[in-house]
């Protein structure tokens, strides 16, 4: 014969609230379980950082183009406005004796020189190079997307 409990007389209902409720699992630690995914989150959090120092710095840096690009575009395609807005971020990205004594062809194959594609030839380089000397210049829409380029595109010397 089978083996049949005895429920001495109980019904179902009686039955069931003799069950002892299922013990809860411990809760789930959300720390690591081992040091090494402690030191990878330490050294991607050092990493961040990192990162966001240098993204600063370099948005620091080139505050002079976005500055040289907002007075570009309040110009009005004046040359001699272009020249000292060319002029001016010429001296902050790179060494004044370096700059400061460029004129004419020479100032231009300095600005085609730090930047490639860049193109001061033709009518917007005699433009560039005459407008601070000439008073009530023509508006060159050429130089100014000359210069824009320029200004986006150049490459800055390091401190020293």
């Amino acid at each position: 014969m089978t083996d049949v409990p005895q429920t001495d007389g109980k019904n179902l209902v009686e039955l069931l609230d003799m069950l002892k409720p299922i013990p809860e699992p411990e809760p789930i630690s959300m720390f690591p379980a081992t040091e090494g995914w402690i030191w990878l989150g330490l050294a991607l959090l050092a990493a961040l950082g990192l990162a966001g120092r240098w993204g600063w710095r370099k948005w620091q840096a080139n505050a002079y183009r976005r500055a040289a690009l907002a007075e570009l575009d309040t110009s009005r395609n004046n040359p001699a406005a272009v020249a000292a807005i060319l002029r001016r971020a010429a001296l902050v990205a790179y060494p004044r004796r370096r700059v400061a004594p460029l004129t004419g062809p020479v100032w231009t194959r300095f600005l085609e020189e730090t930047c490639e594609g860049a193109d001061f030839g033709g009518a917007a380089g005699a433009a560039l190079a005459e407008a601070p000397y000439r008073g009530g210049a023509a508006a060159s829409p050429e130089l100014t997307e000359q210069a824009r380029h320029w200004l986006k595109k150049h490459r800055a010397e390091a401190p020293a």
